[in-house]
């Protein structure tokens, strides 16, 4: 009798493990999967480590004529909006910043190397957590976030995404005009 129980029970986990997924769940997990690669720089568009290690302390404060910021500039602002995002998403306590103060930096060039580094590392922290975030399949991506205006986490990863590519381009740009 109990071999009768185990083999039903082996049958009934073995018919589970094998069960087709839904659509649903195989479009969100492509979906995840597509916005993974976005915030990592794939597709078109070149990643953050790929860019930056063209950069040194020296040049990231270079400015150029008619371009208004320089890769100080740039990665700093890419490090306060990424973050914000990331705050609105995760943060009920979430407070709204002063636009365009508190988004891009006060200097044209970082204090040290200590500084362009902690900015950096600043940078792919938030990044890899935005990362586990849009991975985390206990997170809906549909769903608005409650201390949003309709907001999901679904619009906020496209955000940074887009907003990470767009800066980024700048900084390859930037340097080509620097000849470096």
């Amino acid at each position: 009798m109990a071999k009768k129980k185990s083999i039903k029970a082996n049958n009934k986990s073995k018919k589970a493990a094998t069960r087709p997924t839904s659509a649903k769940s195989v479009h969100d997990q492509q979906l995840r999967e597509h916005l993974l690669f976005l915030l990592k720089g794939g597709g078109a568009h070149i990643s953050f480590d790929d860019e930056i290690g063209h950069w040194t302390v020296p040049l990231a404060g270079t400015k150029v004529a008619n371009f208004p910021h320089t890769a100080w500039m740039l990665l700093e602002h890419m490090r306060l909006a990424q973050w914000d995002i990331l705050e609105f998403c995760r943060n009920v306590k979430y407070a709204a910043r002063n636009w365009p103060d508190d988004y891009w930096p006060a200097s044209e060039a970082p204090s040290d190397e200590k500084a362009w580094a902690a900015s950096i590392a600043g940078f792919k922290k938030d990044l890899r957590t935005m990362q586990q975030l849009v991975a985390n399949l206990k997170v809906d991506l549909y769903v608005r976030i409650p201390w949003g205006d309709g907001h999901t986490i679904l619009r906020e990863a496209l955000l940074v995404a887009d907003h990470n590519a767009y800066h980024l381009g700048q900084l390859v740009m930037l340097r080509k005009s620097i000849g470096s």
